[in-house]
């Protein structure tokens, strides 16, 4: 799997729906905005549903269940990952990013475009939430 650049400042849920899907960035915004679903919309990245939405639009299957971050150790093969997560005037938000473990590697990847990389295995420095299971 290979991470997929966001394009838009707040793209990252449907770069990460990208990135699962295999398609390109502009392939899932066609989607998405055919959804209804806007990177412009803050609920892209304060809700879960849009990306729910989009990646069951792809096929794929998701954990109907958020489930609390406990260890790296312990994340399913592939998941969607909530990070930076913060709240702002009340409002829950986060930063999407994939977490997949194939070929004997480990990897998170994340679709923020000024990244001298976007895969990362700096995993002490990310601090995911929660996670989303992603079963295929």
């Amino acid at each position: 799997m290979e991470p997929v650049i966001q394009e838009e400042a707040t793209g990252c849920g449907i770069a990460a729906s990208a990135a699962l899907a295999g398609v390109s960035y502009a392939e899932a915004k066609r989607k998405a905005n055919a959804l209804g679903v806007y990177a412009a919309d803050t609920s892209l990245w304060s809700e879960t549903a849009h990306v729910r939405k989009l990646l069951g639009e792809f096929g794929i299957s998701v954990s109907p269940n958020e489930t609390p971050f406990e260890s790296w150790e312990r994340l399913p093969d592939k998941a969607l990952m909530a990070i930076k997560w913060r709240t702002e005037q009340g409002k829950k938000f986060w930063h999407w990013v994939v977490f997949v473990r194939e070929d004997g590697e480990v990897k998170v990847l994340d679709s923020k475009k000024a990244l001298k990389s976007n895969v990362r295995r700096d995993f002490g420095r990310i601090k995911p939430k929660w996670y989303i299971e992603v079963s295929n």
